[in-house]
C-alpha cells in the first residue's frame, strides 16, 4: 500500500517513462541552449567586414572552411567604439572570450581569402586570418543512434501494450487474452450502496440477505448440515432493480465481489471465453468467500443447439460448458457465490438453472403501489420539492412504472421545473412528467387543419364514450388532443389491477380500444389510418384470448404458447392448416362483435358523444371531472370506490393496476 502525505493523497508511483522524459528535456535544453548561443552573435557581410578591417577593428578572422562561414574577432579597442556597442553585450550570458563578435556567410573560398589577405597588406595589419573545421559530436552521435531507439523504444511500448501494460487485469490484450476481465469492488470505496438503497422488492432482498448472511456467519447454517446455495438467478422485466440489487450484494458482503457482463466472455479467438471463465473462478476461489456476479447470463448462457452443424456456435457452447462444469463439477470451486441476472430466462439452457448451479430463482417484478412509494422516498430525497408531496398519490399515478421509470419519472420533473425557472419542483411538473414519459413531448407547434382536428376530438371522445359505458373498461383519467410523440391524441387510463383476467373483462377493453374508430364512423361515416395503434393492441388481445389463454368455444381448451421458448427454432405452426383457417376467423368475429357494440353504444349516445367532442375541441385537454359533467356519475365507481376504501382498511393495495395509454 502507498504511504499517504499529511494532505491524505497517495505519492505518485515511479514510472521508467519518467527516464525517458528527462533525457529527452535534456537533449532538447542543449539543442536550445547552442541554438541561443548562436543566435547571440551578430552577422555581418564581406563589404562591412572590409571595412572593419580598413579602420583596424579586427584581431582575428577565422575561417570555417566545412561551412563557407567566417568568425569575425573585435580588438578591445574597436569593442569600445559606438559602432560596435550592439556587440559588447553577452546576451544571456551565453558568450565567452573566445566567441566571435561577428560571423558571416561567404561564397567563393578563394575570393573571399584573397580580398582579405589584399585589405591586411594594404594596411599594413596585424589581423590573423585562420583556418578550421567543425563538427557537432553530439548532434553526429544523435542522428546515429536515434533511429535505433526509436526503433527499441517502439517495440518495447508494443511488447508492453500486448503484454498489458501492467495494468490490473490485462483483460484485452494479445498476451493476456484469456484473462477474466472481472473488476473486483471494494465495499469501502467503489461502492457504498446498501440494502436500504434498494426500495421494494422485499421477497428478493430477503432471498440475496440470505446469502449475504451466510457468508459473514456461515456456522449459523452450517451446524445444522445446510450448505451454501451456489448461485441466485434474478429474473424480471427490465428496469426493476437486478443489477441494484447485486449493487447492494457487493455493499454489504464484505467479501471480494467480482463483477462483469456475459458479453464479456465472447471474442472473437477460440477457446478464450472458456479460458477468461477459468480465469475467473480461479480469482474467485484464491480470495474465496467471494461473490462472482454475471450481468446479462443470457450472453453466454442460451440453451445450446441439438444439430449445430455449422459450428457457428461452438465458441459459446464452449463457454457455457465451462461454466457449467465451474459452478457444478468434479472440481466445485467452495465458498464461491455465482449471482447472475436476466430478462430473457426462458431461453436460458435446462443445465445451467438446475439446482445444484442456480439452486434460486429470485423474480423481480414490476413494483407494486406499496413498493411505488417506497422508489418514490429512495429517488425524492435529492429532489427539491416547494410542498410536501403525497406520495400515495404519485404512486397511484404510475401504475405499471418499473423502478427505472421512476427514477426517470422524478428527473424528469426536476428538468420540467428548471425549464419553467421555478425555484422547487411541485407536484404539476410531476404529472407533467408522467405524461411525457407514457405520451411523448407535446408538439403543439404541429400542423393540423381543421378537418383532421376535428377527426381526432371525435375519435378520442368516442374512447373516453365508451370507457364509461363499459363496467370493465378502465376508468379515464385524461384525455388530449394535443400531439405527443407520434401520436395525434392521447387518453389516459387507470385500470383496476388483476391478477386473472375474465372474457367479458378483455371484451369490454376490446370494445374501449375500438371506440375511437366506431366514433368516426357513427358521425362522419367514414374511417380513417388514425386507429392503427387501436387495432394493433386488439388484434394482439384477440389472438391471445383464442390462441394462448384458450377463452375461445371453437378452438376449446388448448394453447399454443410455449413458455420455454423452445418454438421459435420451429419451421412449422403447431397446428394444422384448417385449425389455421378457424383460428383467423375466430379471431375476426371477436374484433367485429366488439366494434359493432361500440357503435352501438355511441349510436345510443351520440349527443353526448358530440357534446363531449365540441368540449375537447374548445379545451384540447378534459379529465375525468368533464366527462361526469356530461354523463353523470359513473355508475360502476362506486363498488370500486367501496372496494378500495375496504382493502385500504386492510392496508391491502391490491386495487392499483397497470397503466394505460391509448394514441391514436
Amino acid at each position: 500500500m502507498a504511504k499517504e502525505n499529511n494532505s491524505g493523497q497517495k505519492k505518485p508511483k515511479f514510472n521508467t517513462w519518467w527516464i525517458y522524459g528527462i533525457i529527452a528535456v535534456l537533449i532538447i535544453g542543449f539543442q536550445l541552449l547552442n541554438s541561443a548561443n548562436i543566435a547571440s552573435v551578430n552577422k555581418t557581410t564581406t563589404s562591412d567586414l572590409q571595412d572593419y578591417l580598413r579602420n583596424g577593428d579586427v584581431s582575428k578572422v577565422l575561417i570555417v572552411t566545412n561551412t563557407r562561414q567566417a568568425k569575425v574577432f573585435l580588438t578591445k579597442e574597436a569593442l569600445a567604439k559606438d559602432d560596435h556597442k550592439d556587440v559588447s553585450a553577452k546576451p544571456f550570458g551565453l558568450t565567452t572570450a573566445e566567441s566571435p563578435q561577428y560571423v558571416l556567410d561567404y561564397g567563393d573560398p578563394q575570393n573571399f581569402e584573397n580580398d582579405i589577405k589584399n585589405t591586411i597588406a594594404e594596411n599594413n595589419l596585424d589581423t590573423v586570418v585562420d583556418y578550421t573545421t567543425e563538427s557537432n559530436i553530439f548532434g553526429d552521435i544523435l542522428l546515429s543512434v536515434l533511429p535505433f531507439v526509436l526503433i527499441i523504444g517502439i517495440w518495447i511500448y508494443l511488447m508492453r501494450r500486448m503484454s498489458g501494460g501492467g495494468g490490473a487485469g490485462g483483460g484485452g490484450q494479445i498476451f493476456n487474452i484469456g484473462k477474466s476481465k472481472a473488476k473486483l469492488f471494494d465495499e469501502k470505496t467503489d461502492t457504498r450502496t446498501s440494502f436500504k438503497d434498494v426500495a421494494g422488492l422485499e421477497g428478493a432482498k430477503e432471498e440475496v440477505e440470505e446469502i449475504v448472511e451466510f457468508l459473514r456467519n456461515p456456522e449459523k447454517y452450517t451446524s445444522l448440515g445446510g450448505k451454501i446455495p451456489k448461485g441466485a438467478l434474478l429474473v424480471g422485466p427490465p428496469g426493476t432493480g437486478k443489477t441494484l440489487l447485486a449493487k447492494a450484494v457487493a455493499g454489504e458482503a464484505k467479501v471480494p465481489f467480482f463483477s462483469l457482463s456475459g458479453s464479456d466472455f465472447v471474442e472473437m479467438f477460440v477457446g478464450v471465453g472458456a479460458s477468461r471463465v477459468r480465469d475467473l473462478f480461479k480469482q474467485a476461489k484464491d480470495k474465496s468467500p467471494a461473490i462472482i456476479f454475471i450481468d446479462e447470463i443470457d450472453a453466454i448462457g442460451r440453451a445450446r443447439g441439438k444439430n449445430n452443424m455449422t459450428g457457428s456456435n461452438d465458441e459459446r457452447e464452449n463457454t457455457l460448458n465451462q461454466l457449467l462444469t465451474e459452478m457444478d463439477g468434479f472440481g466445485t470451486n467452495t465458498n464461491v457465490i455465482v449471482l447472475a441476472a436476466t430478462n430473457r430466462a426462458d431461453v436460458l439452457d435446462k443445465a445451467l438453472m438446475r439446482a445444484g448451479r442456480f439452486d434460486r430463482q429470485i423474480y423481480v417484478d414490476l413494483p407494486d403501489i406499496r413498493e411505488r412509494k417506497e422508489i418514490f422516498e429512495v429517488h425524492l430525497k435529492p429532489i427539491k420539492t416547494s410542498e410536501t408531496l403525497d406520495l400515495d398519490f404519485l404512486a397511484k399515478q404510475t401504475p405499471g412504472f418499473s423502478g427505472a421509470d421512476i427514477a426517470n419519472v422524478c428527473n424528469e420533473a426536476a428538468l420540467i421545473a428548471a425549464r419553467k425557472e421555478k425555484k422547487a419542483v411541485s407536484k404539476q411538473d410531476f404529472l407533467d412528467a408522467v405524461d411525457r414519459i407514457v405520451g411523448g413531448l407535446e408538439k403543439k407547434n404541429k400542423i393540423i387543419t381543421k378537418g383532421e382536428k376535428e377527426t381526432i376530438a371525435f375519435h378520442e371522445a368516442g374512447h373516453a364514450t365508451v370507457s364509461w359505458m363499459l363496467e370493465h373498461a378502465a376508468p379515464l383519467v385524461k384525455v388530449t388532443i394535443v400531439p405527443r410523440g407520434q401520436s395525434l391524441g392521447a387518453a389516459w387510463y387507470l385500470p383496476e389491477e388483476r391478477l386473472i383476467v375474465r372474457p367479458d373483462q378483455m371484451k369490454d377493453e376490446m370494445c374501449a380500444t375500438l371506440g375511437g374508430r366506431a366514433a368516426e364512423k357513427v358521425i362522419f361515416n367514414k374511417i380513417s389510418t388514425g386507429a392503427l395503434s387501436d387495432l394493433e393492441k386488439v388484434t394482439k388481445q384477440a389472438k391471445a384470448m383464442v390462441t394462448i389463454y384458450g377463452l375461445n368455444d371453437k378452438i376449446g381448451n388448448i394453447t399454443y404458447y410455449d413458455s420455454s421458448g423452445q418454438d421459435s427454432y420451429g419451421f412449422s405452426k403447431p397446428y394444422s392448416e384448417e385449425t389455421a383457417q378457424t383460428i383467423d376467423k375466430e379471431i375476426s368475429i371477436l374484433i367485429e362483435e366488439q366494434y359493432q357494440r361500440a357503435i352501438e353504444l355511441l349510436e345510443n349516445n351520440k349527443d353526448k358523444l358530440t357534446t363531449l367532442a365540441e368540449r375537447l375541441l374548445e379545451k384540447e385537454v378534459i379529465f375525468k371531472d368533464d366527462l361526469e359533467k356530461i354523463f353523470g356519475k359513473r355508475m360502476f365507481d362506486k363498488d370500486l370506490a367501496e372496494e378500495a376504501k375496504l382493502l385500504e382498511e386492510k392496508n391491502i393495495s391490491s386495487t392499483d393496476a397497470t397503466s394505460g395509454s391509448e394514441n391514436i
